[in-house]
């Protein structure tokens, strides 16, 4: 067995971080977690496994040109200034629907990005991503490579969001199928996963040749907790941004 030492002050990172007005961010990525998205749109940026899932998507449909990204990681300053201009020039009852609050928003996070379908006009704020075509494609590829659509028709008064198409947030496998399947927003799927304790049964899931395993680890402030993985296989373990982290086992199914 491997021995993981994680403090309280780690439950801010990860692909699994909660961030809305009740979850402020607490780190913002540093300059070395963040890369362009394209050399095309040299500063949209996004943390590194986001940019690369993204990339692998892109190319699998080959929807390079037909799909553009608006906008990806921005910084506290960024946050305010679009929040400001959208209340000046929008109003307030617009704003607090289409734009988070700055230091709660995921674009800070560098794991969200804004895609828009490649035509005259984008709206920076609203871009159009229908439910059709290359949109729609993407959409649907997204989930097998991390991705939720992370603001959904029907769940706003959970996620204090209006229904955004053109918003995607990275989870990274299986979580993003898993959420797809059990119609869970993020902030639904944080609380769900709680129920699968270290010592409880784990959440387990058998997909493409693979058996993975999910359970949550609670953490106090101020706390370090010891978590036990396997050795000899991939593993990987997200802070919720709240109270406890998120591991993920892959085994070899069979």
């Amino acid at each position: 067995m491997r021995r993981l030492s994680l403090s309280a002050e780690d439950i801010g990172r990860g692909s699994l971080i909660l961030v809305n007005p009740s979850h402020p961010l607490k780190r913002q990525p540093v300059n070395d977690d963040l890369v362009s998205v394209h050399p095309d749109y040299p500063r949209i940026l996004l943390e590194r496994q986001t940019a690369r899932m993204l990339s692998r998507i892109v190319a699998h449909l080959g929807c390079e040109d037909r799909i553009v990204p608006v906008s990806g990681y921005r910084t506290m300053q960024e946050q305010q200034t679009i929040y400001a201009d959208s209340m000046r020039d929008n109003g307030k009852d617009f704003t607090q629907k289409y734009v988070a609050i700055p230091g709660c928003s995921e674009h800070q996070t560098g794991l969200a990005i804004d895609l828009a379908e490649n035509r005259p006009g984008i709206d920076f704020i609203r871009p159009d991503f229908p439910y059709t075509g290359v949109c729609q494609a993407f959409r649907v590829q997204s989930v097998e490579h991390g991705f939720v659509e992370r603001y959904q028709s029907g769940q706003e008064s959970i996620t204090q969001i209006e229904h955004e198409p053109w918003h995607f947030r990275y989870v990274g496998y299986p979580h993003s199928l898993l959420m797809q399947d059990r119609g869970l927003v993020l902030e639904e799927y944080v609380e769900y996963l709680k129920q699968f304790t270290e010592d409880g049964p784990h959440l387990r899931i058998d997909h493409s040749r693979q058996s993975l395993e999910v359970f949550f680890v609670p953490v106090q402030p101020g706390q370090v907790v010891e978590i036990d993985v396997p050795s000899g296989i991939p593993f990987q373990v997200s802070g919720n941004n709240d109270d406890g982290f998120v591991v993920t086992l892959w085994r070899t199914a069979g």
